[in-house]
């Protein structure tokens, strides 16, 4: 009865354990890892020209109400738009579409990372269409000025040509209220930071100081193809020398509960999602406001405004930022500006996860192959951990070795639970074995291997990298579920070499919850898994090795259902 109480409060604790790691995760403003909840937002109906006017910053072209500076306007004009039309310009690594109603930039896809759907075709960041929005847009606010609904003349080259390093592209706005903005795009070869010039004019006869506005605005709907059984996060992100990197969930901003940084000197704005962002830099010492907002029916925007200055008569002032729309590479954000490689979420292992991807990283220039560099780094981890992992099979091994003792001990005793209680403390301080020596050294190793879990399921160098044989995406599951059987059956040979319990409840448990644990991978990355399968085979090996140097011959305890 004991020993039925026992296993019931441990399953107790092992649960109380997963709600209390998910709670952590979304305490740190990460969503739950296991269960992660379901947001039912209405997705947005707009049509490509309506959804580009319900920004924040949706200022019309004409006959607009000036707005207080620092303030970005909400309101739409009822006057009809004037006809604009898209401009697309193409590198070697990205092919974008700006739209000459603001100079906005309102589709981008990836030439070298294809779509998860259809890997004929390539990844699609920013888009407006009837089932997505999401757009980079700038203007300016502090009176009746150039906003993102001006329309705007587009001059220079659209493509990237051979020997060329970069190309830019010059939106210019009509006067308004005699000022005039100038957008120019500089894009260069191999880059996904565009910088941005925005010129502003005063062709009038009074003074300006207009501010400018730079936003991602995007809808409230999870990225197509997001994984049921583990979770990323996708929202805004604001980060600043002051408060870091700040995440701020889209339900955090409808309840006006966004917790951020709103004046500062330095740091960025973006828009994250699994191994993709966005994010306008600014350059460091310039004043800026940073907001985040709700801008319509499940639309949504981050962004900051920074004062231009003021403008006399016949002058011009420029700002120059940069615009960062590509995948969440390392290394490339590291070399782009301060904390940006934090888009790359590690959550709160980032200490234990960096080190683990850079290893991972050096291993793949050595190997050129995403697989096998999961499966050294594996191997390098256990080496490194080999003497606490050898405590921990010895004392396994012991409590093997006394198993055949304590089992004849317990059917003896099976009528007096507090005589069989004593007497088996008795044989564990004869023995000289500790029942839970063969857990706290593994404990000690599980952050490292929850950090290798996130670095694993954040690299976006595994998106579409294949393995061998039919693993073609190390960031997708396997489609013929031959590596998630694997590591079932891995674990279940792990766990048969276990010394069993010597309660019959706890002996079940022990190989119901493998089962159970095993399902998920099913449905996990292949790189996961594979990582997993590495992992329990090493183990098995060094079990396997320790039991017979100790002289336990290994043997399989079977489970007993009755």
């Amino acid at each position: 009865m004991n020993d039925i109480r026992r296993t019931i409060l441990w399953v107790i604790f092992g649960f109380s354990m997963v709600l209390l790691w998910d709670q952590w995760q979304i305490h740190n403003g990460h969503k739950a890892t296991f269960f992660p909840k379901v947001e039912t937002q209405a997705k947005a109906a707009a049509t490509p020209a309506s959804a580009a006017s319900a920004g924040p910053a949706a200022v019309p072209s004409a006959s607009v109400t000036p707005v207080a500076p620092g303030q970005v306007p909400a309101s739409v004009s009822t006057t009809p738009a004037a006809a604009h039309e898209r401009i697309e310009v193409s590198t070697d690594v990205l092919k974008l579409s700006f739209d000459t109603e603001g100079g906005s930039l309102v589709r981008s896809e990836f030439t070298r990372h294809a779509d998860m759907a259809d890997a004929k075709k390539p990844f699609v960041l920013f888009d407006e269409s009837r089932d997505r929005v999401y757009v980079a847009q700038t203007g300016l606010i502090g009176g009746n000025f150039p906003s993102h609904k001006a329309v705007m003349q587009v001059s220079g080259e659209r493509s990237l040509k051979d020997g060329q390093n970069e190309l830019t592209v010059r939106f210019e706005s009509a006067p308004v209220n005699g000022v005039k903005l100038v957008k120019t795009y500089t894009l260069q070869r191999g880059s996904y930071a565009i910088g941005v010039k925005h010129e502003v004019v005063n062709t009038g006869s009074a003074a300006v100081s207009p501010q400018l506005y730079m936003q991602l605005v995007r809808d409230g709907n999870k990225p197509a193809g997001e994984s049921s059984f583990y979770s990323t996060f996708t929202g805004p992100a604001v980060y600043t020398e002051a408060k870091k990197y700040n995440k701020v969930e889209f339900s955090d901003i409808e309840k006006n509960k966004a917790e951020i940084d709103k004046t500062s000197t330095n740091g960025y704005v973006a828009m994250v999602q699994h191994y993709f962002a966005s994010a306008w830099l600014l350059g460091e010492g310039i004043a800026r406001e940073n907001f985040v907002r709700k801008v319509d029916n499940n639309l949504y925007a981050v962004g900051m405004i920074t004062p231009v200055g003021e403008v006399a008569p016949g002058q011009s002032k420029a700002v120059e930022n940069k615009l960062f729309v590509g995948p969440q590479e390392e290394k490339m954000l590291e070399a782009l500006a301060p904390g940006l490689d934090l888009l790359k979420d590690y959550g709160w292992l980032a200490m234990l996860a960096k080190p683990l991807f850079w290893l991972l990283d050096k291993l793949f220039g050595v190997l050129q192959n995403w697989g096998w560099s999961i499966m050294a780094l594996v191997l390098l981890l256990k080496i490194a951990f080999y003497w606490l992992n050898a405590k921990a099979y010895a004392s396994m091994a012991k409590m093997k070795a006394i198993n055949p003792k304590i089992m004849e001990m317990r059917e003896r005793l099976k009528n007096d639970p507090q005589k069989m209680q004593q007497e088996m403390m008795k044989i564990y301080r004869d023995e000289k074995v500790n029942p839970m020596g063969g857990c706290f050294p593994i404990m000690i190793q599980i952050p490292v291997f929850i950090a290798l879990y996130w670095v694993l399921l954040s690299t976006v160098e595994m998106r579409n990298a294949p393995w061998t044989g039919w693993i073609h995406d190390l960031s997708a599951p396997d489609p013929y579920f031959i590596l998630p059987l694997v590591m079932t059956l891995t674990t279940l040979l792990q766990t048969a070499l276990n010394p069993a319990p010597p309660d019959p409840m706890q002996a079940k448990m022990m190989w119901i919850m493998p089962l159970m644990f095993s399902v998920m991978f099913f449905f996990f990355p292949s790189g996961l898994v594979l990582y997993w399968i590495t992992n329990n085979v090493l183990s098995i090996a060094q079990q396997w090795i320790i039991n017979t140097r100790m002289g336990v011959p290994p043997q399989f305890n079977l489970p007993k259902f009755k």
